[in-house]
């Protein structure tokens, strides 16, 4: 059993721990390696010897080595998602090539295919915590 404290989280029922696990550094991010060499299976078993230990929450982004990160994720979780509370986002605009533009986008057109995008690299229906990288000052 875990001893991570959790918190009620908004208005809607979504209960998360207080701590969770940052998966940027588990594949490049932003197009380089940040934290150093990632190595995929190691991110797999970390995430996997998470879960064991009570971290179930697991935060990534689409920016994240644009796509990569969030399909790591889906392999790591695969058969077992309902057993993880999976918070990524959005905002930093990637094109439909995988491209990074360099914009902040915040536009509700660009959540639906931000979001519909993200869906379908974590290999889910569903997100738990869906918000905004960066203020769209837009």
């Amino acid at each position: 059993m875990s001893n991570i404290k959790e918190v009620k989280l908004g208005s809607q029922g979504l209960t998360v721990p207080t701590i969770g696990l940052g998966c940027m550094g588990m594949t490049t991010g932003f197009g380089v390696e940040i934290y150093g060499k990632a190595d995929e299976k190691e991110a797999i078993a970390t995430i996997h010897r998470s879960l064991e230990l009570g971290g179930n929450f697991l935060d990534t982004a689409d920016i994240y080595s644009p796509f990569l990160n969030e399909r790591l994720i889906a392999k790591a979780i695969q058969g077992n998602r309902e057993k993880y509370i999976i918070a990524t986002k959005f905002g930093f605009e990637i094109d439909d090539n995988g491209q990074a533009t360099g914009a902040i986008n915040g536009s509700k057109s660009y959540v639906k295919k931000a979001v519909e995008r993200s869906l379908k690299n974590l290999g889910t229906d569903y997100i738990d915590l869906y918000y905004l990288h960066r203020l769209d000052t837009n």
